[in-house]
């Protein structure tokens, strides 16, 4: 309390003065403690919107490092392109360099299937000569009688042989006659000058022309994707750069909003009215009567204090959000709604009451915040909060404050995006000397 050094008139007694100064530093208190609810309640507002932006800006540079990462891929994928077709460009100036080879080609087999004509020619005429030899001796051998029969058979047989290859010589005449003029016509199509390409000259000129366009555009593309990949570089260094200050500012509110709710605390272990003072006295009772209903079931052999500090949480199949049980989630469901439920008589302004272990796990929650869960998982965030973990920066530290009680101001997630700003006042219940968790008593401004 505070007090001020009173100088009280010669004929003025000094009692009243002194119960002025008393109500002026009464007031002066309340008045305190009215701003440090205020500060509180700014505090909050303020850690919880940072928070906000700061888990936003995490989610952009998170998004921003993949988009840099498909814009690089981008970036590959048209280097590649580019390449392949520098190489596609290459292949046709070596195919028309090859058709030029074939053309010089064609023109060789034309001359060569002449020169077999040639022979074949001169072939069918020494097969004429041979068989008009082989006739006069044929017919010199019968003249001869007897005698020249032998003779006279190898004569018939040469003639016969030479009749054989002139006919073939002359099937192969006709034949090279007949390459020749289609060689011939290819080879002059091959040969036409540039002012009249072949059709296979048009279609290199197509397919290079196609590549080109393309190669073109590649190298167009390659130029855009990496002035791109710079600057969504740039952008995500930016973005990474605001998501590490925000969390740094986050950090530096959280200590901000630390101080508010001792500044809170401290008017009322001064035994100052506030608006607090009703909540704190209703749950300092509440604790004390769970505390002893516990230390009661463990004396009686109802549950052992290994049951009791049970934290092999065991998830409950089919739950989302997660729900878990423990060997004493059946005895707080006995227990905890006789001293909860009560307590949400307390004011309108009373959100929730419920008893939490040391490592923020909920056994059993109001009967409105305990329904089965269905299959919308944002629904069952808001209505279905029993057997869950609250192990938030609030959540932890009531569960583990063991200072007479706790104030704190927080945001309640109430699912899909909404929040409501409270203030979460935390009684410690110890159990045969140990820390066995708190009562949490949840209320708004």
């Amino acid at each position: 309390m505070f007090r001020r050094e009173a100088k009280p008139a010669p004929d003025a007694p000094a009692e009243p003065a002194l119960r002025n100064d008393d109500t002026l530093a009464m007031k002066a208190v309340h008045a305190f403690a009215s701003k440090a609810g205020g500060l509180g309640k700014e505090s909050a507002q303020l850690a919880g919107a940072i928070d906000d932006l700061a888990a936003m800006a995490e989610r952009q540079a998170a998004d921003f490092q993949r988009v840099v990462a498909r814009v690089e891929s981008m970036v590959a994928a048209n280097r590649a392109i580019t390449q392949a077709t520098q190489g596609s460009a290459a292949a046709v100036d070596h195919a028309r360099t090859a058709v030029g080879k074939v053309a010089d080609g064609v023109g060789g087999v034309v001359d060569t299937l002449r020169e077999v004509a040639g022979a074949a020619h001169n072939i069918t005429q020494i097969a004429l000569q041979t068989r008009l030899v082989a006739f006069n001796a044929s017919v010199e051998a019968k003249r001869a009688g007897e005698a020249g029969r032998g003779f006279s058979v190898v004569a018939d047989a040469v003639k016969d042989l030479a009749a054989k290859v002139e006919e073939s010589s002359k099937l192969i005449m006709s034949t090279v006659t007949q390459l020749d003029t289609r060689i011939e016509a290819l080879s002059a199509e091959i040969r036409a000058d540039a002012g009249k390409p072949s059709a296979f000259q048009k279609a290199l000129q197509n397919i290079e022309a196609g590549v080109q366009s393309v190669s073109t555009a590649a190298e167009q593309n390659l130029a855009e994707c990496a002035a791109v990949s710079r600057d969504v570089s740039q952008l995500s260094g930016e973005v990474d750069h605001t998501s590490r200050s925000l969390r740094a500012a986050s950090t530096r509110t959280q200590g901000f909003l630390q101080l508010s709710e001792s500044l809170i605390e401290t008017t009322a272990e001064c035994g100052v009215q506030t608006e607090d003072t009703p909540y704190i006295n209703a749950a300092r009772d509440v604790a004390a009567k769970i505390t002893a209903q516990m230390e009661e079931a463990v004396a009686s052999g109802r549950l052992s204090m290994a049951q009791l500090f049970d934290d092999k949480y065991q998830p409950v199949a089919g739950t989302n959000p997660q729900q878990v049980t423990t060997a004493f989630t059946g005895f707080t469901d006995d227990i905890l709604p006789a001293h909860q439920e009560p307590m949400l008589q307390l004011s309108d302004k009373v959100v929730f009451c419920a008893a939490v272990d040391r490592n923020g796990y909920l056994p059993t929650h109001n009967r409105k915040f305990s329904q089965p869960q269905g299959s919308d998982p944002v629904w069952n965030t808001a209505n279905c909060r029993n057997r869950r973990i609250f192990n938030d920066r609030t959540g932890l530290a009531a569960a583990r404050n063991t200072r007479p009680f706790l104030l704190q101001t927080y945001r309640r997630d109430m699912g899909g995006g909404n929040f409501v700003l409270m203030k979460d006042l935390s009684v410690p219940i110890v159990i045969q000397g140990k820390h066995w968790g708190a009562i949490r008593l949840a209320y708004k401004f």
